[in-house]
């Protein structure tokens, strides 16, 4: 189809003159690694819906110092310790990973409240300080650290000519996500934050849109 075309599969060469922007939307493209990205200081909310993301650059908080909203809403994104580069985004408060195979594994939430602790909202329902309390206690001390170790698992890069496990196919979100969408909105505390969630969830797609599959 024609509109293939004009979808960018990677982040490079975007320029300086993005930072003149709060919000920017690379939704609905191919790209397959979050990197690349120029200095942007001013870039608080970044929108990668519907991509083909299955893996996060290191050192993302050198590009984006001011990154305080990821959505990451229908990408790849397989193995818990694949998200381990955003523990270093300090500024990251507000996280979606939905439609993404990593939200099945287990602990996925808890690994990630340790991983990123200033996290107040992931995939669209806020952190409670249970889940804090409990993620404290799960990685704590040395049994803690191998806990962690031996569930972080890491995609292995792609080699050419080897082939990769199929798949399987999920089509459109789950009901939980439904639910955890529509529990985000009626818990905002103002219009402008129910605005925001619905220019970001309508921005998503999110219904009856396939999950992203690719090799990484």
């Amino acid at each position: 189809e024609a509109e293939e075309c004009y979808k960018i599969p990677v982040l490079e060469n975007l320029g300086a003159t993005l930072d003149q922007f709060d919000t920017v939307d690379f939704s609905d493209n191919e790209i397959r690694k979050l990197d690349g990205f120029p200095l942007l200081r001013r870039l608080k909310t970044l929108l990668m819906n519907n991509n083909r993301i299955c893996r996060i650059g290191e050192n993302l908080e050198q590009s984006l110092p001011s990154l305080t909203e990821l959505v990451l809403t229908n990408n790849n994104i397989q193995e818990l310790g694949d998200l381990d580069p955003l523990a270093t985004v300090k500024t990251l408060t507000l996280l979606s990973l939905l439609r993404n195979p990593v939200t099945n594994k287990k602990h996925y939430r808890l690994y990630v409240i340790n991983k990123i602790p200033q996290i107040r909202v992931l995939d669209f329902q806020k952190v409670k300080l249970k889940e804090r309390q409990e993620a404290e206690k799960m990685f704590k001390g040395k049994r803690g650290a191998q806990l962690a170790k031996d569930i972080a698992r890491r995609t292995k890069t792609f080699t050419p000519g080897v082939a990769a496990q199929p798949e399987k196919k999920r089509t459109g979100p789950s009901q939980a996500d439904v639910d955890a969408i529509k529990n985000a909105i009626a818990n905002a505390s103002s219009l402008a934050e129910v605005e925001r969630l619905k220019g970001m969830l309508q921005a998503g797609q999110i219904p009856g849109r396939d999950l992203r599959q690719g090799q990484c």
